[in-house]
C-alpha cells in the first residue's frame, strides 16, 4: 500500500557490514540503493575510513554493483577538513594519514606542513611508524592541537582486523597527555554535517548501521531514527547490554527493503505514525515497536 502526503525523509548509511562484507556485496543491498535512487529518496554513505577520496569510494561501490555517484559519499576526512576550515580558515596541519585525508584538507584551503602546524591530524594509514609519532609528539607538546578523523580502535580487512585510527591516536594521547578531538562517527560534527547535506530535518533523517557504538549511538544522540542491521559488527544477543536501543532491528538491509515495500516505500516509523496496515501480516525477524512487519521473502 502507498501512504499519502508523506513528508520528506532520507538515510545516512554505513557501508562495511551494511552494504558489503570484505569484497562481497550483502544480498539485497543493491535493490535497496536502487530503490532509493529511483524514488529520489536522499541518502549519503557515511564512512569513518579517511584513507580514500569520495571518488575512490564510489569506484569501489560501482565495482560491487551499486550505481552511485560522488555526491552520495561523505567521509570522515571530508568532515574533518570542513571542521578545521571553519575553526581556522587557511590553517596548517601535520598529517598522519593517506590520500583521502590529504586531498580533503587541500580542497579546504589547508597546507600540509612538517614544522609548527596548527593541528596534528591523524587518520587511517599503513605508513604509521615511530618517526611520525615522535614528530607528532613534539608538535603537540609545542602547542599543535590533536585532531582524530575517528576513534575506531580497529579496521576490518580481508585478512581480519588491523589497528584503526583510534589505536594510533591513543599512543599520541598517552605520550603527550593531550586528548584528541574526534570528528568522525559517533561525533555530532560529522553526522550533523551529513544530515545537512541531505537537506533534511532531524526527524526526517535515519541512520542505518551495523555497530551500536558508532552508528546507532551517534544517531540516538542526535535524535535521528536508527536502524540496526545484524549483518555486521553487532549481534542480537549484544543488544541487552546497551543503555540505548535502535528504533528498528532487521537481519540485513534486504529485510528493511521488504519492510518498506509493504508500506509503499515509507519508513516504518512513518507507517506507525499514520497507522498504516498492510493486507497480510505474519511473524517476522524484523521489529519496530508494536508495528507489524511483513513476512520476509526472497526477491528476484
Amino acid at each position: 500500500m502507498q501512504l499519502t502526503d508523506s513528508p520528506k525523509f532520507g538515510f545516512l548509511i554505513d557501508m562495511d557490514g551494511v552494504l558489503y562484507r570484505g569484497t562481497e556485496l550483502i544480498p539485497g543491498a543493491d535493490r535497496f540503493i536502487r530503490e532509493l535512487c529511483r524514488r529520489d529518496i536522499p541518502f549519503r554513505f557515511l564512512t569513518n575510513n579517511s584513507q580514500r577520496t569520495r571518488r575512490d569510494v564510489v569506484a569501489r561501490l560501482n565495482r560491487l554493483g551499486l550505481e552511485v555517484e560522488d555526491q552520495h559519499v561523505f567521509t570522515s576526512a571530508m568532515a574533518t577538513a570542513r571542521f578545521l576550515a571553519q575553526q581556522k580558515p587557511g590553517g596548517t596541519a601535520y598529517v598522519i594519514g593517506e590520500g583521502g585525508l590529504l586531498t580533503a584538507l587541500h580542497q579546504h584551503g589547508y597546507a600540509v606542513v612538517d614544522h609548527a602546524p596548527d593541528y596534528v591530524v591523524v587518520g587511517e594509514g599503513r605508513t604509521f611508524n615511530l618517526e611520525l609519532v615522535e614528530s607528532a609528539v613534539r608538535m603537540i607538546l609545542g602547542g599543535a592541537k590533536l585532531i582524530a578523523t575517528n576513534m575506531d580502535p580497529n579496521c576490518p580487512t580481508q585478512n581480519g582486523l588491523r589497528p584503526g585510527c583510534g589505536a594510533m591516536v591513543a599512543m599520541l594521547e598517552t605520550a603527550t597527555g593531550v586528548k584528541a578531538f574526534s570528528v568522525g562517527k559517533p561525533s555530532p560534527v560529522m553526522m550533523r554535517a551529513a544530515r545537512k547535506e541531505l537537506g533534511l530535518t532531524t526527524d526526517e533523517t535515519a541512520m542505518i548501521g551495523d555497530t551500536m557504538e558508532t552508528d546507532i549511538l551517534g544517531g540516538a544522540q542526535l535524535g535521528f531514527h536508527t536502524v540496526l542491521v545484524l549483518s555486521g559488527g553487532t549481534k542480537a544477543e549484544d543488544l541487552p547490554r546497551y543503555a540505548y536501543r535502535p528504533d528498528v532491528v532487521v537481519p540485513s538491509i534486504a529485510e528493511l527493503a521488504d519492510m518498506m515495500d509493504v508500506y509503499g516505500w515509507c519508513p516504518p516509523w512513518r507507517a506507525a505514525a499514520q497507522k498504516a496496515t498492510p493486507s497480510s501480516i505474519v511473524q517476522s525477524p524484523g521489529s519496530y515497536g508494536n508495528l507489524p512487519v511483513p513476512e520476509i521473502t526472497a526477491k528476484e
